[in-house]
């Protein structure tokens, strides 16, 4: 009696939480955030925050030049404005530049106009110094509010979340964040990399930076995926061969 109880109970919250999805997807279409692709293509969408970051982002590029990989970096103002030519190196390289933020603070941490201000700021300075336009926006931590969603939007920009991630902000063994990396990746999956960790010049409220190889991190990271038949692209180009799938998502 009591396993049977257990067991109906499990299937009554898988089934709600599958309903809750299907009632996000279908409101994403007006609301949403991309959270992963759709495709045939044997393409995961690899994705970096934080940099750039001299240590961080001169690691990881040559491991993804080597693999023939892209990717989408998500920048931060406040390190572009240090490190402009770093940022270059990634445009010339051929990867997919996109905003993070001016800082790393939470965006419902800030007025709703001070958003809208920040992302249309933020986006136009981005494409000065990279003479492209920047088309998606990650907003730190993964928090936003509905008013905060309308301001990116309205600057032009679309949020853009992810699914697996490489626990790269946390102090983990190697070999943990590899299996990490790994766990519910499929094609048009959207992962989560740092290229560099902001800190309090930042905004951001993160403590110390772990200890590890960012490059060494990737070159593990592309090798597991390459086992399964996965290659890295940047957003832009994994959409060339497959559609964006969004959901609604204010955390707040």
């Amino acid at each position: 009696m009591t396993t049977s109880l257990t067991t109906a109970r499990l299937t009554a919250v898988t089934a709600a939480k599958s309903t809750r999805r299907l009632y996000r997807r279908a409101a994403g279409t007006v609301l949403g955030s991309a959270v992963e692709l759709r495709t045939d293509a044997p393409d995961v969408v690899l994705t970096f925050d934080d940099g750039p970051e001299p240590g961080g982002t001169d690691r990881v590029l040559p491991v993804l030049a080597e693999a023939g990989a892209t990717a989408t970096f998500f920048v931060l103002m406040t390190r572009v404005r240090k490190h402009p030519g770093l940022l270059r190196e990634v445009v010339a390289a051929g990867h997919e530049i996109a905003l993070h933020g001016v800082d790393h603070r939470a965006l419902p941490t800030l007025a709703p106009g001070e958003v809208a201000r920040r992302a249309r700021g933020g986006k136009a300075e981005l494409e000065d110094v990279v003479g492209r336009e920047v088309r998606w926006f990650r907003p730190p931590y993964g928090r936003q509010r509905l008013s905060d969603w309308r301001a990116v939007r309205s600057a032009g920009m679309l949020p853009v979340l992810w699914g697996p991630t490489t626990w790269d902000w946390k102090e983990v063994t190697a070999a943990e964040r590899i299996t990490k990396s790994l766990q519910g990746v499929r094609a048009g999956s959207i992962v989560l990399a740092h290229d560099g960790f902001a800190g309090e010049e930042d905004g951001a409220c993160d403590g110390p930076p772990p200890v590890l190889d960012r490059g060494k991190l990737i070159a593990g990271v592309l090798e597991g995926y390459a086992s399964r038949g996965l290659v890295a692209r940047s957003v832009g180009e994994a959409l060339a061969r497959g559609a964006l799938v969004r959901e609604t998502w204010f955390p707040g």
